[in-house]
């Protein structure tokens, strides 16, 4: 058997065939973790996401995606306004909490902004958004918000890479 060089790159095109190297790909880039946070008819719910940006100062604008195929997306899809929040990076079991369940906000405290989007506390920063655009975007949606409210402080952040929970000093 012959062993690859870890210095040289493993190169392929993307198709049907290449699913999990394309997402080894993407983990390669260390992102940190956001909460997003919602009010529905089946109460608070939460989804994990890490393609979290800014995207604008004036007005303040922030984007991130769901995946279409996921359960929690009709919920995600339906909500006006929400919440976005960097996790810190003592907040990994909320983060694998919230990963397993919708609804794990059940059992979190958490408070309610005037809007309905559930707020968490202890996070890094908070964005208290209202949705002004959706774009589609291959099996997901871009989900553009314009942020009305928003905290921060200081602290490490929850970072993923390769798969992995990390942190950076902060």
């Amino acid at each position: 058997m012959t062993m690859q060089d870890p210095n040289q790159p493993t190169m392929f095109t993307p198709d049907e065939t290449s699913g999990r190297q394309l997402r080894d790909a993407f983990g390669k880039f260390a992102t940190g973790i956001t909460v997003i946070t919602a009010a529905s008819a089946d109460g608070p719910v939460a989804i994990v996401a890490n393609s979290f940006s800014s995207v604008s100062l004036d007005p303040a604008l922030v984007l991130w995606s769901v995946d279409r195929a996921a359960r929690r997306f009709p919920y995600f899809d339906a909500a006006d306004h929400y919440a976005i929040h960097v996790l810190a990076a003592e907040q990994q079991d909320l983060c694998t909490q919230v990963a397993r369940n919708a609804h794990a906000l059940g059992d979190i405290p958490h408070e309610v902004n005037a809007d309905g989007a559930p707020l968490l506390d202890h996070c890094l920063a908070r964005f208290e958004c209202r949705r002004v655009a959706a774009h589609d975007a291959g099996d997901h949606v871009i989900v553009v918000g314009q942020v009305q409210r928003t905290s921060m402080r200081d602290g490490a952040p929850l970072t993923f890479f390769a798969g992995d929970f990390g942190t950076l000093n902060g």
